[in-house]
């Protein structure tokens, strides 16, 4: 981690602006990247867990269309352990996400960027940045996001420190959105349907696609009782 782009960071984080928890770290994602907005994804086992924080609408738009979809910057990101840079998403070179792609695009996004959030062999999420024009990222602007990613896994792993072993830290969960209900329902679609829970996941998100729905909607639903999911239908 270069010790001046560390410093840098450090000093942003602790300017005297306290809009509020974590919230400051995406902010400072965004600043030194020239990002239009940024957001942080907390995944286990190469799945969305939840978002740490988000810097606008649009940046939590792309968190939940990654979280819904299982697919994106922030899970390719995590899952090969090494930054993706998409600096056009309407026009790629290779195409790839095609669910989330059109719909992040349709959101305003024209150039999303993932790196992971990870402390040695702990791999614990991923940064998002994206950008309301396509462009690439610079040389300095992607080392910059590379330590910022580096200072999100200690905060993370800061947070959780004093907590039981497993369980979420209470004030990691209170600044993070871990959609607890999606979790909920997946335990009730595990039992309705006879399938592991993280079958049950993928169920509730291809639901979730088919009816063009936030997945957290659909699961509001299943745990109220309101929807119960067809083994068939959502195959």
């Amino acid at each position: 981690m270069p010790a001046d782009g560390l410093g840098r960071i450090l000093a942003l984080l602790s300017d005297g602006r306290e809009p509020g928890g974590t919230r400051r770290l995406c902010e400072v994602a965004a600043e030194v990247s020239a990002a239009s907005g940024a957001g942080i994804m907390v995944l286990a086992d190469g799945r969305p867990q939840g978002t740490l924080c988000t810097t606008n609408s649009v940046s939590d738009l792309i968190e939940d269309l990654q979280y819904t979809l299982g697919e994106g910057p922030c899970v390719d990101a995590h899952r090969f352990g090494k930054a993706v840079v998409e600096p056009d998403l309407a026009a790629p070179d290779l195409p790839r996400w095609q669910a989330f792609a059109p719909r992040a695009v349709e959101a305003g996004a024209r150039a999303v960027f993932g790196f992971p959030v990870r402390l040695g062999a702990a791999r614990l999420g991923a940064v998002n940045l994206y950008r309301d024009r396509p462009g690439p990222l610079s040389h300095d602007q992607h080392a910059a996001a590379l330590v910022v990613a580096d200072v999100a896994a200690y905060t993370i792993l800061l947070l959780q420190a004093g907590a039981a072993p497993g369980e979420v830290a209470a004030e990691l969960e209170r600044e993070a959105n871990f959609k607890l209900v999606v979790h909920q329902a997946a335990g009730m679609v595990s039992v309705q349907l006879d399938v592991s829970v993280g079958d049950a996941l993928v169920r509730l998100r291809a639901h979730a696609f088919r009816t063009d729905r936030p997945v957290a909607d659909v699961a509001r639903d299943v745990v109220s009782r309101a929807l119960r999911l067809d083994g068939a239908a959502d195959e």
